[in-house]
């Protein structure tokens, strides 16, 4: 099982790079992304980071089209936003697989999650949070703050 904070950290950087698909800050987070999956794999040079140029079948190749292919996807959705939210679920799994392979590059994946949003047009730099609580347990969630719970001695749990 993949620890919660590489879970987390591959979470937020699924949220960013579906939020830059179609947008003027697409091909830096495209190019990125690319390196971070490079980074994974024999054929990237281990002293630049630099992946050797992909053959048809290569893994960065792969990243590539799916990269590009749902990019397009979002760029020709009526709904831009639906298009991403559907896309999500496919990335988390793809950055989690990756960390759980490679949980060297969580701290890389972190910083490029960073810069994708700092490159996002205003109005892509809002965050959806979903929280769900299953029977008798309680959710404190918060985007960009903290929590802060007390309670009370002998209180209810």
């Amino acid at each position: 099982m993949l620890a919660e904070s590489l879970v987390a950290v591959a979470t937020a950087g699924s949220t960013a790079l579906v939020g830059a698909m179609a947008t003027d800050a697409w091909q830096t987070t495209r190019t990125g992304v690319l390196r971070l999956f490079g980074r994974g794999t024999p054929a990237a040079d281990a002293e630049s980071g630099q992946e050797t140029p992909p053959g048809p079948g290569s893994h960065i190749a792969l990243v590539a089209a799916q990269l590009d292919g749902d990019a397009a996807l979002v760029a020709r959705a009526e709904d831009t936003e639906l298009a991403r939210r559907s896309l999500l679920p496919g990335w988390q799994l793809r950055l989690q697989e990756l960390l759980r392979e490679h949980p060297e590059l969580a701290g890389e994946l972190g910083d490029l999650t960073e810069r994708m949003r700092r490159s996002l047009p205003e109005s892509e730099q809002r965050w959806v949070q979903h929280v769900v609580a299953h029977d008798h347990s309680q959710v404190f969630a918060a985007q960009g703050g903290n929590v802060i719970v007390h309670r009370e001695p002998g209180g209810t749990e």
